[in-house]
């Protein structure tokens, strides 16, 4: 069901558009404060002409990791090499990723939190030393060699910051947690989005999308994207605020930003299991959806926003989600706040 929703901030074909990502920390809008520290080690890094210390990017998805990584790259100016864990499946796989790189260059690992363990012990050695310690045959015919490798910066991302091994987290250098963006950092990111695809849009019309875009810029970019359609075939061309409305209407996604998949979320905690407290085992058998989905794709923006709170003994839905469910709430009832 989640692969047709729009508003799901997990990775999606149409969003691979290079056109609309930053190239620069100046370009990249919103996380000030990761742009800033950002900013100083990349310039001691260059200043001492070292490699970049290896640094670990966490936070719910859609929210501009992998572009970070590939700005820290064209800032240092060397190449980067993009994989993700579940690509690398064996330590030979590896070990050929991290053999083509030049002095300085950057590996980006995306959802490094899914690398097979026997692999991630292999990577232990390149991050602190630089080498690769490899062992060939098998039984009593078995040798290790070590490989020399050349100073490199991995940038590991992941939305799963609790699944990384103690060993793995300890041997990055920099950790930076991304958080969600608020309306304004938004729109700057809507009016550029309308800049590169040089499309003219009204000033309602990129506050409406601001604030239904979950604080992500993902999102952001595929409702634009989705406005842009109506626009086109609808209107002139231009994205006013009243093909906005109709749009966002058509995809069901209303004035709060929640859409179906929510409010069957929702539906779920106040109907089934009065306002909870309910385990997320239990959540996710009653919609069918996988718990890790439910952890990683339901759940982050309805906490963020106060729909739901997480409490010793599960799930609890708050008044702000009866209200949009339009239920009468009583206090200390159904929210486990007696």
């Amino acid at each position: 069901m989640d692969k047709e929703r729009i508003i799901t901030a997990m990775t999606r074909k149409e969003d691979d558009d290079q056109t609309l990502r930053p190239s620069t920390l100046d370009q990249y809008v919103g996380q000030n404060d990761i742009k800033e520290m950002l900013d100083i080690y990349i310039k001691a890094a260059r200043k001492r002409e070292e490699a970049l210390d290896h640094i670990l990017l966490y936070g719910p998805p859609g929210l501009g990791k992998t572009t970070l990584a590939q700005i820290a790259a064209n800032e240092l100016g060397v190449d980067i090499k993009i994989t993700s864990g579940p690509a690398i499946e064996r330590s030979g796989d590896l070990a050929a990723i991290l053999s083509s790189l030049q002095p300085g260059d950057v590996l980006f690992i995306d959802e490094i939190h899914r690398l097979p363990r026997f692999v991630e012990e292999v990577l232990y050695a390149a991050m602190e030393d630089y080498v690769l310690d490899i062992i060939i045959g098998k039984d009593h015919d078995s040798r290790s060699i070590r490989i020399d490798l050349p100073p490199f910066t991995l940038i590991g991302a992941t939305t799963r910051f609790g699944d990384l091994s103690a060993p793995l987290r300890e041997r990055f250098g920099v950790v930076f947690r991304l958080n969600y963006y608020d309306v304004d950092d938004l729109e700057k990111i809507v009016k550029r989005t309308a800049s590169v695809y040089q499309t003219d849009i009204v000033p309602k019309a990129i506050i409406a999308l601001a604030q239904r875009s979950r604080g992500t810029p993902r999102i952001a970019n595929r409702l634009f994207r989705r406005v842009r359609d109506f626009a086109e075939i609808i209107g002139d061309g231009i994205i006013t605020e009243k093909i906005t409305q109709h749009a966002l209407g058509k995809l069901g996604i209303d004035e709060n930003g929640l859409d179906d998949t929510d409010y069957r979320y929702l539906k779920a905690i106040v109907e089934k299991f009065g306002g909870g407290p309910v385990g997320i085992e239990s959540i996710s058998a009653s919609i069918s959806e996988e718990m890790t989905t439910v952890e990683d794709v339901y759940e982050p923006y309805l906490l963020m926003e106060g729909y739901i709170k997480r409490t010793a003994r599960g799930r609890v839905a708050t008044e702000k989600t009866y209200t949009a469910l339009g239920i009468k709430y009583y206090k200390g009832f159904f929210s486990d706040e007696s």
